[in-house]
């Protein structure tokens, strides 16, 4: 057996936010639909955030209401805090990703919290469910996301040591998957390699998860190296589509299609259909009204069919 990588499809949250068109939940629950018909089985199908900041994500218990629970996929909500944490527990998202920032600048502008005050805000709410009542799983599964980890638009530059204390003391709390965010494509392979091994220093039992965008042209080769790092949990957006409203300059993540070719060619499982994906870009493409950027929507994959 090849070695599994696990692609979490970003494309309903972190695809969508950014972009000018607003579609309506239906269409965002179809865009789900049809990327696990595809293949994915983690999604970040929704964000709790409020619509007056991000309408692109607005109707996100509509979104959520349209899924039925299916074995063997996973449902992701993002928060910025308790209030959108207590409006996902309202819903049936299976996991809950917390949205940080390892930069203070960063962290003001996106959540309006400096770093130790996202810390504070996390530990209320892992202090929260360690206290719920009910049986234990009767919680989605929490994740976080550390936002600017190679670059800060505000803060400029970000050390390797800031990175990795904030990861160990987020670890600390129990949070047992933590990914690493490059969000506005400033990153290289071998800063990746770097980082990766100070965040599996300070958290030895966590599970990274590596985030990238493309803004740079840099984003393919940044999940090489996290893949070469041995890490097994990448994120991707369908199409190529996205990027961060508060974040200027940056554009999407890297395309899920364009990373499961350059996988699938090396060897390596990640389950997913590449046609089909292929078919949901371009599909995605027409409901914003602009061509998906990713390289195989237009090129298709190879060998040809």
């Amino acid at each position: 057996m090849s070695r599994p990588i696990t692609i979490v499809e970003v494309g309903p949250r972190d695809g969508l936010q950014n972009e000018k068109a607003i579609l309506e939940p239906a269409v965002r629950a179809d865009l789900v639909r049809r990327l696990e018909a595809a293949g994915a089985r983690r999604i970040e199908a929704v964000s709790f955030v409020h619509p007056k900041y991000v309408p692109q994500m607005a109707g996100a218990e509509e979104v959520m209401a349209a899924l039925p629970q299916e074995a063997g996929r996973s449902r992701i909500g993002l928060v910025l805090n308790g209030k959108g944490y207590d409006r996902a527990l309202g819903t049936a998202v299976d996991e809950v990703n917390v949205a940080m920032s390892v930069t203070d600048g960063f962290g003001l502008k996106n959540q309006g919290l400096t770093v130790d005050q996202q810390v504070g805000m996390l530990a209320d709410i892992v202090a929260g469910r360690q206290n719920a009542e009910g049986a234990p799983g009767a919680t989605p599964s929490l994740s976080a996301t550390l936002s600017c980890v190679w670059g800060c638009p505000f803060d400029g530059e970000v050390s390797t040591d800031r990175v990795a204390d904030l990861v160990g003391r987020i670890a600390a709390l129990g949070v047992a998957e933590i990914a690493l965010a490059d969000t506005i494509g400033v990153g290289d392979p071998w800063s990746v390699t770097k980082t990766v091994e100070a965040a599996r220093k300070a958290a030895p039992e966590a599970t990274l998860r590596l985030h990238f965008h493309d803004t740079r042209n840099t984003g393919l080769a940044n999940a090489y190296a996290g893949v070469e790092a041995g890490v097994d949990v990448l994120d991707a957006s369908v199409g190529g589509i996205g990027g961060c409203p508060f974040a200027p300059g940056a554009t999407g993540n890297i395309a899920t299609e364009d990373l499961v070719y350059m996988l699938e060619r090396a060897g390596f499982d990640t389950g997913y259909d590449l046609d089909a994906l292929i078919g949901t870009a371009r599909w995605i493409g027409g409901k914003i009204g602009r061509p998906a950027p990713s390289a195989l929507s237009r090129a298709g994959g190879w060998p040809k069919g």
